[in-house]
């Protein structure tokens, strides 16, 4: 079923996770671990986790009963799991993406290119994500639909954008066009993107204003 592998200590074992940007710890079994990414079943759903954002992993004792875990969503294939083999699995998946603040999107996994990909949300339509921010993934049962949406009110659509092959190029792309960045938590980050200069982004808000935000720090952005 998993991954051969050296064992790590935890595995197989109830662990807590503290992972950035999440107000509250995860909690589950830990059941996989790859090279930059782990897998933990909570009693209901998967979570994979890149490792980047995980910031320490305890043991917990004595809280959980064992729980049995199903099968994964995708089949997984006999060597170490991978980030990136993770995401290609997923793609046309009904999943559930947390990314920044308090939000997570639902919706399906499009394409995925170097260093970013595009998820398709009902909420959001076409959201190209950068690949060090995904929190974690979490990929539903192949039978569920976001909002139980049937395919006909819900048409799984391509991007309308063409698609560069890195993140700063598909910026590059946008200039000029009215984008929202990180979903839109913060008023200042929808605007018309004005240029980018030097890992420095120039974004006119609402009032005409020039916010200056660095590139690192873009989490996602979407057309509205």
């Amino acid at each position: 079923m998993f991954s051969l592998k050296s064992r790590h200590p935890l595995l197989d074992q109830y662990v807590e996770l503290d992972v950035s940007g999440a107000s509250l710890p995860i909690k589950g079994k830990l059941i996989d671990l790859g090279q930059d990414i782990l897998v933990v079943h909570n009693g209901r759903q998967f979570l994979y986790i890149p490792f980047v954002h995980l910031q320490q992993m305890r043991l917990i004792v004595n809280e959980y009963q064992d729980i049995e875990v199903p099968e994964p969503h995708f089949e997984q294939q006999n060597d170490l799991i991978s980030y990136r083999k993770v995401l290609m699995n997923a793609k046309g998946m009904f999943s559930e993406l947390y990314i920044t603040g308090h939000q997570s999107i639902h919706g399906y996994l499009t394409s995925v290119m170097n260093d970013f990909f595009v998820f398709y949300s009902p909420v959001y339509h076409s959201v190209m994500v950068s690949l060090k921010h995904l929190k974690y993934l979490i990929p539903y049962n192949p039978n569920v639909t976001p909002y139980t949406l049937t395919p006909e009110q819900f048409p799984l659509k391509p991007s309308p954008i063409t698609l560069a092959r890195t993140f700063d190029q598909q910026m590059n792309k946008l200039l000029g066009e009215f984008v929202i960045l990180d979903l839109g938590e913060n008023p200042n980050k929808i605007g018309v993107l004005k240029s980018i200069d030097q890992s420095m982004i120039e974004l006119s808000n609402a009032d005409g204003k020039s916010i200056y935000l660095h590139f690192d720090h873009v989490k996602t952005i979407h057309l509205p």
